[in-house]
């Protein structure tokens, strides 16, 4: 099962134990090491937990996220949502903008967050 693969391993990386990782989400030892060997299945409120405790996300927990290339092909592993998408398809109707925000995202976030802001003063 993969949440079993993923808990351990993220778990493993961030140096907690069985126990510690109970303690921080409200379950037992034996709770995180059956959810770890895919003897027990963690509730949605106890997933939702341990995303959080872990730094992480339940769709990566699930095994679902999507790998992404970008024009360099390098790869990583991230994950969009739905409203994300239709932003992003929305700005590409407007292709000498989208250009420009792409040359530089944080300054172009940067840049629309201000005016933003100073619009509603």
């Amino acid at each position: 099962m993969m949440v079993g693969k993923r808990l351990k391993e993220i778990r493993m990386q961030k140096g907690l134990s069985q126990q510690k990782l109970g303690d921080m989400i409200g379950v037992t030892k034996v709770s995180i090491c059956g959810y770890e060997n895919g003897t027990r299945v963690p509730t949605i409120e106890n997933l939702v937990k341990l995303a959080d405790s872990l730094d992480t996300t339940i769709d990566y927990l699930l095994g679902r996220e999507v790998t992404v290339m970008n024009e360099e092909n390098k790869s990583y592993i991230g994950s969009i949502s739905y409203e994300d998408v239709c932003f992003i398809m929305e700005l590409r109707h407007y292709p000498n903008l989208y250009g420009k925000l792409l040359k530089d995202c944080k300054r172009s976030a940067g840049l629309i967050n201000k005016k933003l802001i100073s619009s509603k003063k």
